[in-house]
């Protein structure tokens, strides 16, 4: 049996699951891997491993004994050195070496955008100890905001309004980050109109971009998205330079294919720089019903060299994150077929176990404008129900 492509996925959450479903559909051979079994990726892989993608030794063997055409992080924690290590051996790494390096850790990337490139970002500094983390609060003034240069979805992210909050935010970000670097970014609180997340795809024509998506967050996660969001053409212009920028700067020495989540903070008609996933993104879910080619398809037709059209076009569409509000091996939905009388559609991501503030699902709604599609995606994922137990 003949395929396009050998593909190793590092990481298989919702995200790594639909890009599953776009691969294959493209006739690719996915091996999903995760630190846990039955992931949701892995339910529809042709093939599995289970290893922590922080444990070098696993992740190499895992890459030596398939052999892939492309090796496709979907999370940031991963031993990025063996993956600069296994790319100069010639493995192709997406969408590059460096872009993994880069954006698993906030600092990397933000000293990239700020100094090599000359982006607008907020002020910022880095603290390992209470002692920094005091020091760059007088930095950037008060409010800041104080994360992790390490973590994922928002983990270990707070919003410090006084100067007696800022010890348990350090110790929150510092409980919450990923792999063993105790390092925070004490970054200026932008007191922003609205965000915004450019999905930017570098594929083998050149750089397309998808209409601008708005998201909401609460606890420095997303909670909702919505597509296309209102923005300026100025304004729009503007994210779209800046990303072209850091996107070719991050392809390094290689193809560098691929789509990359490209958020931005924007104030009247000020365009500021916040983060970058070199992969799809969870605010891009909205796409599944927004796109006709969703940024899974865009991502896996960009890693294949397959053509990506010259105009993507969104219609007005919303969703609504599904939450678990404690934990649970045993799991039901309910539900479903209220939550879809209104129009909207469902997605259950096939998690195996809940925590508390855990995504479990999306609902999507398309409408006349993305206002009405907000309400009614919202509605459709209050409607669906977690059985527990």
């Amino acid at each position: 049996m003949s395929h396009t492509a050998k593909i190793l996925l590092l990481g298989s959450g919702e995200l790594g699951r639909e890009f599953v479903i776009s691969a294959k559909r493209l006739g690719a051979y996915v091996i999903a891997c995760d630190a846990y079994d039955n992931a949701p990726a892995m339910q529809l892989a042709d093939n599995r491993e289970v290893f922590s993608m922080l444990d070098a030794d696993a992740l190499k063997d895992a890459i030596a004994r398939h052999q892939p055409d492309y090796v496709v992080p979907e999370v940031e924690a991963i031993r990025t050195e063996v993956l600069a290590e296994m790319e100069a051996a010639g493995v192709n790494i997406v969408p590059s070496a460096r872009a993994t390096q880069l954006t698993m850790n906030r600092d990397a990337i933000r000293d990239v955008a700020a100094q090599e490139l000359g982006l607008t970002t907020s002020r910022y500094k880095y603290a390992e100890s209470l002692e920094e983390v005091l020091t760059g609060a007088e930095f950037t003034g008060l409010p800041c905001v104080i994360k992790p240069v390490m973590s994922s979805s928002g983990k270990g992210q707070s919003t410090v309004r006084s100067a007696d909050e800022l010890e348990t935010a350090w110790n929150y970000a510092v409980a919450n980050m990923r792999g063993d670097r105790a390092r925070v970014i004490v970054e200026q609180f932008v007191d922003f109109d609205y965000e915004i997340t450019l999905l930017t795809v570098r594929h083998k024509d050149g750089i397309s971009f998808c209409p601008p998506i708005g998201h909401r967050q609460e606890r420095g996660d997303y909670q909702e998205s919505w597509q296309p969001a209102a923005m300026s053409d100025a304004a729009i212009a503007a994210a779209q330079e800046m990303a072209r920028k850091v996107v070719d700067d991050l392809a390094g020495d290689g193809a560098g294919y691929g789509l990359f989540g490209v958020e931005f903070f924007v104030k009247g008609e000020e365009v500021i720089f916040s983060e970058l996933s070199p992969r799809p993104h969870d605010t891009g879910m909205v796409t599944l019903l927004s796109q006709n080619l969703t940024e899974f398809d865009l991502h896996a037709r960009a890693i294949m060299g397959l053509p990506i059209p010259d105009g993507i076009r969104a219609r007005p569409s919303a969703s609504a994150v599904i939450l678990a509000d404690r934990d649970s091996e045993t799991l039901s939905y309910s539900g479903m077929a209220e939550a879809m009388e209104n129009g909207a559609d469902i997605r259950i991501f096939a998690k195996p176990t809940s925590r508390p503030f855990r995504r479990m699902g999306v609902a999507l709604a398309c409408a006349g404008s993305t206002d009405e599609a907000r309400c009614l995606a919202k509605e459709a994922a209050d409607r669906v129900v977690i059985g527990y137990g």
